[in-house]
């Protein structure tokens, strides 16, 4: 039986929802009046992680719900969000949220990392439809997202490490995915000049 497509919208929605809920959640945190700069901080990630977690599991039910389908990438943000997640609550500590980009990313770039190791592109498996190329093509496209991956992880770990949490959710929610779409965007010679003619793709 032929998998079910995710409309290119509502897939936008379901992987850009629960970040931006994350934001809001943490703008507009209940917190006690009186507390200090850090107190206020860790109540409102506490109230915002609360909230992130269900609508991250929320999003990957629609997701099957709607097309019979999870897709990996989002399967491991899952995880992770409520390892990390779970970890930050319990233990009352914003270190371990903000801790789960740099973790995911890890884990993204070594996956991607693995693959080429093994004379693959992961990456193939994931986006091949949207982006028919050359084997040549994706595995260089692949091993730039792989140290793009790395960068963002690096670039995390700086941010939270040496600013306040109200500077690292904006970060978080503005940066990391606007980053993303950029690099996408600033690989369009390897889509340009590997890309397979469509009537060569349907021969």
């Amino acid at each position: 039986m032929e998998q079910k497509k995710q409309n290119p919208i509502m897939k936008l929605v379901l992987e850009m929802g629960p970040i931006m809920v994350f934001f809001l959640s943490y703008k507009f945190a209940p917190s006690a009046e009186g507390l200090g700069d850090d107190e206020r901080q860790l109540a409102q990630v506490l109230f915002a992680t609360a909230v992130f977690i269900p609508v991250t599991l929320a999003a990957l039910a629609y997701s099957w719900i709607s097309v019979r389908h999870l897709p990996k990438m989002a399967v491991m943000t899952a995880i992770i969000v409520v390892i990390f997640g779970g970890l930050t609550l319990w233990l009352q500590d914003a270190t371990f949220i903000k801790m789960k980009p740099t973790i995911l990313y890890l884990s993204f770039g070594g996956t991607l990392a693995f693959g080429l190791m093994r004379g693959q592109s992961y990456l193939r498996y994931l986006m091949g439809e949207l982006l028919p190329l050359e084997d040549e093509g994706w595995m260089i496209f692949t091993k730039r997202f792989a140290l793009f991956f790395l960068f963002l992880a690096v670039v995390n770990e700086g941010v939270w490490r040496n600013f306040d949490t109200d500077t690292w959710v904006t970060f978080k929610t503005f940066f990391l995915p606007i980053g993303t779409f950029a690099f996408i965007f600033s690989q369009a010679g390897i889509f340009q000049k590997y890309a397979i003619p469509e009537d060569t793709d349907a021969e």
